[in-house]
């Protein structure tokens, strides 16, 4: 693998915000939905873009922490386990008696214990993140499954479980999407105009040399579990209320739905590379993506078959790019190694 560094940084803003996949894959996003709206029926409704952004809602929050875990170069695979707890908590203090907005903290601050777990592991234990996601998404989903068993809990309130479908007006946008926007701007921030976020990269293109510049890479990292476990169970939330239903299986494969929209969007798994704005794109990408082959009668199996084959032409890429830019790199610098030296007699004898 070829040395990550910040090549990118030395071209001018407008190349960086046009030129890049960030920028293809919202491009990508933007033909398919005016190929859509002109030619696929139903497609331009606003019920249509409802249903896409309720649909990938929950994506578009786990995404949104998962980008700076990826970032890192760690990864978390117990997301979908997490939303799955954070639901039987839920379910099971409603089936109790507990009042909404108690049972709703309640199952937050399952989400920050499970991201705590997770970050000691990782950040101060040093275990590597894959083992110990792939541990605790069978540990967590099984305390989920053994909360509330084979039952489903679906006496919620009706005017909680009407938030996730109440839209703004006539515009088709859910009124949940609000606090994602505001989530999101919070994370862009954070990302991309902030120290913490210059930490992160820094840690993605090398652990080490982080620590030499000042970054504290274990806290880093652990903050960065607790706010991937805290948005899981928002988004656990969001999903039980969303379906009606509370159940230790719930969102079940989820987090490979996450992980692909995140590679798609732009970051890379090997870290130290990726913008949030990208990542979004990728997740409307894909809910896009999905609705118009739906609405066009494609099954859900060749559905899965293209947007995995995308997912694989989208990595790569990076790959392609990484070596052309490594044979253009290793040509410049044989054209100045073979370039002659003037000599001092040859500059005095002109």
């Amino acid at each position: 693998m070829s040395e990550r560094t910040y090549p990118s940084y030395t071209h001018p803003l407008w190349r960086r915000l046009l030129i890049g996949r960030e920028a293809g894959v919202i491009a990508l996003l933007v033909i398919i939905w005016l190929y859509g709206y002109s030619n696929i029926p139903y497609f331009g409704d606003t019920l249509t873009l409802t249903y896409i952004l309720v649909d990938m809602t929950t994506v578009l929050l786990i995404a949104l922490p998962m980008t700076l875990v990826i970032v890192t170069g760690e990864i978390d695979l117990s997301v979908a386990s997490v939303v799955g707890l954070s639901s039987a908590v839920l379910g099971l203090l409603v089936q109790h008696g507990v009042g909404m907005p108690l049972a709703c903290l309640t199952a937050l601050v399952t989400g920050v214990i499970c991201g705590v777990v997770n970050g000691f592991l990782v950040a101060y234990v040093g275990l590597p993140s894959l083992a110990v996601t792939i541990g605790t998404l069978a540990l967590y989903r099984g305390i989920a499954v053994g909360l509330l068993g084979t039952t489903a809990v679906t006496d919620f309130p009706a005017n909680w479980t009407e938030l996730t479908s109440r839209v703004l007006g006539s515009s088709g946008i859910p009124t949940f999407m609000m606090v994602f926007v505001v989530l999101a701007a919070i994370f862009i921030a954070l990302l991309h105009f902030s120290p913490f976020g210059r930490g992160i990269y820094d840690i993605g293109l090398s652990p080490e040399a982080a620590e030499f510049t000042g970054v504290n890479v274990q806290r880093t990292k652990m903050i960065l579990f607790v706010l991937t476990g805290t948005l899981s169970a928002l988004a656990g939330i969001f999903y039980t209320l969303r379906f009606g239903s509370a159940r230790g299986d719930n969102a079940t494969g989820l987090e490979l739905q996450v992980i692909a929209a995140v590679l798609l969007g732009g970051v890379s798994i090997f870290g130290g590379r990726g913008k949030l704005p990208g990542v979004i794109a990728g997740v409307l990408l894909i809910g896009a993506l999905s609705s118009a082959l739906r609405l066009e009668g494609v099954t859900v199996n060749v559905i899965n078959i293209i947007i995995g084959l995308l997912l694989v032409l989208s990595v790569l890429s990076t790959s392609l790019l990484a070596w052309v830019s490594d044979i253009r790199g290793s040509r410049a610098r044989r054209h100045r190694v073979q370039r002659p030296t003037p000599t001092p007699s040859s500059v005095s004898s002109q």
